[in-house]
């Protein structure tokens, strides 16, 4: 089945079932168990360190039903101030024998409106759950295609005026690959006016933020293909800016992390590679962005995580959170619980002091 196709039917699926309490119970028995571990990070109480990633719920439309999965948190996006289709089909490909996907998807979503409704929602869904089993939601917000990157601050504030308020934690996507000029928003001088600018509109709209920080945490999500001193760069600007910490990585466009003839393929098609492959490289900024950040802000991990191992590694170079997504397309529903219970991770959690 064609791999977008695919989502939209296990999706759905899931969403269908969640909307039976009784099914809804007995998936949260069977997929969560053993999920609690609770740990405080940006302020706020997460049911335990692993995350659902940006771009499974583009729309905040089922945030409930994922949290089935034994996710701590769910980050939903990434959402753009108008609504938006995408990219042209096919743009998401399953890269099989090196466990990796290729997308181009393009920020398709239904706007910042529309995702308001949506996880207005989603949380009267969540909220009528046991207080232990509450996912955190996070919202990742982006740039629409057809603005200027000149008008890229507005874009962003608009956003923020819209979603703020129904996130517990707010992400700036400045690194997908499959927006024109977007990257390039990551470079000091334009990224800066963007943090700055979506830290203000925050805290002008949220009279009664969800964390104990006192205000919207926000974090910035940045690419694995930026030089060490460009990391460096943004590490120090982040900190200066306001934001609370950083998700590290986005998917890459290098087409060397592939091997045999889907590497060719890649080398043929447009888009971003996530999953095993993006691991390496992952985990080098990840170590980087911890000796560079220290404590000063929380780093979230993404990219490559394919097993409880993966995870314990990750939380030992200096993880406070860790985030997955395309591994779970090739390992199931059962997968997110089971490295999430796996003993190895337990061992090696850094406490509950989160940062």
């Amino acid at each position: 089945m064609d791999a977008e196709r695919a989502h939209h039917v296990s999706f759905t699926a899931l969403r269908t079932l969640d909307r039976f309490p009784g099914l809804s119970r007995l998936m949260r028995l069977i997929f969560a168990r053993g999920t609690r571990d609770r740990v405080d990070v940006l302020g706020l109480p997460f049911p335990n360190r692993v995350g659902l990633a940006a771009g499974f719920d583009k729309n905040g439309v089922g945030i409930r039903a994922l949290s089935t999965l034994g996710f701590g948190h769910i980050e939903v996006g990434t959402i753009t101030a108008h609504a938006q289709p995408g990219n042209d089909r096919p743009r998401l490909f399953r890269l099989l024998r090196n466990r990796a996907l290729l997308n181009r998807m393009g920020f398709n979503n239904d706007g910042a409106r529309q995702a308001s409704f949506n996880i207005t929602r989603a949380r009267k869904a969540i909220d009528s759950l046991p207080a232990g089993k509450r996912p955190i939601v996070g919202v990742n917000i982006g740039k629409t295609k057809v603005v200027a990157a000149s008008d890229a601050v507005a874009d962003y504030v608009a956003s923020t005026r819209e979603l703020a308020a129904l996130a517990d934690y707010l992400v700036i996507n400045v690194s997908s690959p499959n927006t024109p000029g977007l990257r390039d928003l990551q470079s000091v001088a334009a990224l800066e006016p963007i943090i700055t600018a979506v830290r203000d509109t925050a805290a002008e709209v949220v009279a009664a933020p969800r964390s104990t920080l006192g205000h919207v945490p926000l974090l910035v999500k940045i690419a694995p293909d930026l030089s060490d001193d460009d990391v460096v760069d943004i590490c120090d600007l982040a900190a200066r800016a306001g934001a609370d910490g950083l998700i590290v990585t986005n998917t890459t466009i290098d087409r060397s992390v592939l091997t045999g003839a889907e590497a060719a393929f890649a080398k043929r098609e447009a888009g971003g590679i996530s999953g095993r492959p993006l691991a390496e490289r992952s985990l080098e900024v990840l170590r980087l962005v911890t000796a560079t950040v220290g404590d000063q802000l929380t780093v979230v991990s993404v990219g490559g995580i394919g097993d409880g191992r993966d995870v314990s590694a990750r939380l030992a170079a200096g993880a406070d959170l860790v985030q997955v997504y395309s591994e779970m397309i090739y390992s199931g529903p059962f997968w997110p619980g089971r490295i999430i219970r796996d003993q190895g991770t337990r061992l090696l959690t850094r406490g509950t002091g989160g940062a």
